[in-house]
């Protein structure tokens, strides 16, 4: 049994506990940003493909105390490297994190781990130096009260890169809050959903990839296939299986809008690529059907009305870079009273870092999530109305 580590938006470790479990895994702790669990082998390949909210999945390879940094190096080179790394693998210690420890130089850090690694593959195989000419495999560390936790990264690139965006234009949202955002509102496939500010796309399309069962993973590579722990032939058998959870018996409505035609248009052009993803997995099980695109008009928000009686509003209006000023942030928020007042019924989700929205939207909520991506600080505000 293998220990893993995921890592998500600081605040959403509750949403990702719950994914992780429904993956039929045994969860053992999390912590600001990241949550332990227990997983067979086919959990390295399949959390990776499956898992919505995770930012980057790694395999734990050593827990131990360190107050020093001959036990810093003592526990990194106790670890059994040559099983995770290939000869030529270029090795990165990339991150360091301290709390309330003794050692807290993240530098010294790094190279007392890198030195540690280093010198047993050097032991172990007999060589005085390392080629480094192979893929780049990246090592995490955290120092948590002495507590040193040792992670190998199995996701290569952050798992929001989907590998169906064109482009994002200004100031995308990641995939990965997008499907957090759905997760808190609770939406399910056969309510109504619209973005009145869609920019490109991104909710819309993680509800879409929701509502059909497609797993976000299918676009891309992953770090875990460049290391020798890599099971081709059970990974495989992992693609097949999820390939044949997607649904295709199903409707939806799934809208988006944006006042701008370029953002309209990369939406389409987003959506083209997550549904021709989805529909290259179908085609390696035999079956040849697609899956519904998300529609996306030009339209100002202004100019909405509701096209049902009940369904959900989900945003991440305009906001810093995205506006020329706080002020223009200001006056879009009372301005976007009107989708309250022209969709009555509607449940309401809005992402922002902008602390003076409840007072401009001029709308109260008890339900206000944090949520922290990146360097990233936002508020989700919940308006349940419906």
């Amino acid at each position: 049994m293998n220990t893993l580590v995921a890592l998500c938006a600081v605040g959403a470790e509750k949403i990702l506990g719950n994914e992780i479990k429904h993956l039929g895994y045994k969860l053992i702790s999390n912590a600001p940003g990241r949550v332990s669990f227990f997983g067979d082998d086919a959990a390295l390949y399949r959390t990776n493909l499956c898992l919505r909210t995770a930012d980057r999945v790694y395999l734990q390879l050593g827990q131990y105390n360190a107050t020093n940094f001959d036990d810093l190096y003592d526990g990194a080179y106790s670890i059994n490297w040559q099983d995770f790394l290939k000869r030529d693998s270029k090795i990165v210690v990339d991150k360091v994190r301290t709390y309330k420890s003794k050692l807290n130089s993240e530098h010294s850090i790094q190279g007392m781990v890198h030195k540690a690694i280093y010198s047993k593959l050097g032991d172990i195989w007999h060589m005085s130096s390392l080629p480094e000419t192979g893929e780049e495999s990246d090592v995490r560390i955290y120092l948590d009260n002495d507590q040193v936790l040792i992670l190998l990264d199995l996701s290569g690139l952050p798992l929001h890169k989907r590998g169906y965006r064109v482009d994002g234009g200004i100031a995308p949202m990641r995939e990965t809050t997008a499907a957090v955002l759905l997760q808190e509102m609770m939406w399910r496939r056969k309510t109504p959903l619209h973005d009145p500010f869609c920019g490109s796309g991104t909710i819309a399309i993680e509800a879409t990839l929701y509502a059909f069962n497609v797993a976000p993973g299918f676009g891309r590579r992953f770090a875990l296939e460049n290391l020798p722990i890599y099971n081709e032939k059970l990974a495989q058998e992992i693609r097949q299986k999820e390939a044949e959870q997607i649904r295709t018996d199903v409707e939806v409505r799934i809208t988006g809008s944006d006042i701008d035609e370029k953002a309209v248009n990369r939406a389409k052009q987003n959506a083209e690529y997550a549904c021709v993803m989805a529909g290259r997995a179908l085609k390696s099980i035999g079956i040849s059907k697609h899956i519904q695109r998300p529609d996306f008009i030009q339209s100002d928000f202004k100019d909405l009305s509701a096209p049902y009686e009940t369904g959900l509003l989900l945003c991440n209006p305009p906001y810093g870079e995205r506006l020329e000023d706080k002020e223009s942030a200001k006056e879009l928020y009372k301005d976007m009273n009107s989708l309250w007042n022209d969709f009555p019924n509607w449940d309401l989700g809005v992402i922002t870092s902008n602390e003076d929205f409840q007072t401009c939207f001029n709308h109260k909520t008890g339900a206000v999530k944090k949520l922290r991506a990146g360097n990233l600080n936002t508020a989700f505000y919940i308006y349940r109305r419906s």
